[in-house]
């Protein structure tokens, strides 16, 4: 990697933990000067302006979320160990990290009326991990795992809601312990799903 390439990449990464905790908004350039040790002009010279930062920086968490659930699912054979694996994920890494939480949630909630472009992209972020849960809930479906009357988009979606909005909660309350009610619960179900 060139020193540019790397100086720009590490300004990524800087700014999208600031951004990831202290929101766009609250999210200056000079904190992302103070956190990459760089002046205003070596900034400036990898991005043309803030908003083209908070995009790359969005990209980078929701790929490394992706990635996340993908590593946790690829080393399990039964569609049920992969659902309980990203159950595990979002239980003991998501609800309570000290990195701010779920990229999709925070940028979400702080876009949602204010900059469609980002919001699209985190459309794209929540659909993408929504397909993954219903491609598990079909492969299950397809191999005689599960039962066959469930909706795997429907239970894509309500999956990735109810464990996104326990993240929430998590957060607001500074405890796991709805967490790890919501991840019972869906094992339960999951259970349930069972041939």
């Amino acid at each position: 990697m060139k020193k540019g390439e790397s100086t720009r990449q590490r300004i990524i990464e800087e700014a999208a933990m600031i951004f990831n905790k202290k929101g766009i908004a609250g999210t200056s350039v000079s904190d992302i000067m103070e956190a990459t040790k760089l002046a205003k002009g070596g900034i400036y010279r990898q991005f043309e302006n803030k908003e083209a930062i908070v995009m790359e920086a969005f990209n980078f968490l929701s790929k490394r979320l992706i990635n996340a659930i993908d590593d946790k699912i690829k080393s399990q054979t039964s569609a049920k160990d992969k659902l309980f694996a990203v159950l595990d994920l979002y239980h003991d890494r998501l609800s309570l990290a000290e990195n701010g939480g779920c990229p999709l949630l925070n940028f979400g909630v702080e876009t949602d009326d204010t900059d469609h472009v980002i919001r699209d992209r985190v459309a794209l972020g929540i659909k993408s991990i929504q397909d993954r849960f219903a491609r598990i809930i079909s492969e299950g479906i397809q191999t005689g795992e599960f039962k066959k009357h469930i909706d795997p988009h429907e239970f894509g979606i309500y999956m990735f809601n109810l464990l996104e909005g326990t993240i929430l909660t998590s957060r607001v309350f500074s405890n796991k312990g709805q967490m790890k009610m919501v991840t019972d619960m869906l094992r339960s179900e999951v259970l349930s799903f069972l041939e």
